[in-house]
């Protein structure tokens, strides 16, 4: 199973996500290629509400701790409860910083 797919598969398990968008970036950095190693997610949970964004972010981590323990090298995130995502019109935007660790720009 690829990274992404292993990405998808937790976060679906643990969140029960309403939106969840997985972005493989790693081709825009530096690393042997069809590398998975840097991820952008957007994720829509009930269990979201009443959290502040940190525990939100917490839930994600904490669903992604193996992968994050080596395999994963950048994991950007937008967490949304359903009613901002539909305050929002199902539209984000989720642009990631470069990486400093060996970027190709």
């Amino acid at each position: 199973m690829s990274m992404q797919s292993t990405i998808e598969a937790k976060l679906r398990g643990a969140l029960a996500p309403v939106h969840l968008e997985v972005i493989n970036e790693s081709h825009n950095h530096s690393g042997p290629p069809n590398a998975e190693s840097h991820f952008k997610v957007i994720v829509v949970s009930e269990q979201f509400v009443g959290r502040s964004l940190i525990e939100q972010q917490r839930l994600v981590n904490a669903a992604l701790a193996e992968e994050l323990k080596g395999a994963v090298h950048a994991l950007s995130m937008k967490t949304l409860t359903p009613e901002r995502w539909q305050a929002a019109g199902g539209q984000v935007k989720h642009e990631t910083p470069l990486c400093h660790g060996g970027s190709k720009h």
